[in-house]
């Protein structure tokens, strides 16, 4: 596989961010609030297993991942209600 260019990377990193904001907008009851349990956990499971994915990558730089880490736990410890 291929290095992701300066472009890529930052472009990932910024829907990482998305990803983050998302899950703890649904845990926080501020996003998504009139649909579905269902959909609201898959959303927050979707956007989880993107997380894992993006932080698993070798080949970033010192992009701080601490909040993609927390969003991913607090996704996993979410249960939709």
């Amino acid at each position: 596989m291929e290095d992701r260019t300066a472009e890529q990377l930052a472009q990932d990193y910024s829907a990482m961010g998305d990803s983050v904001d998302l899950i703890n907008a649904i845990i926080a009851g501020n996003s998504m609030a009139d649909d579905e349990a269902e959909d609201r956990q898959d959303c927050v499971d979707r956007n989880v297993a993107h997380l894992e994915l993006m932080v698993a990558k070798d080949d970033w730089g010192s992009e701080d991942m601490a909040a993609a880490n927390s969003a991913i736990a607090a996704g996993k410890g979410y249960t939709a209600s």
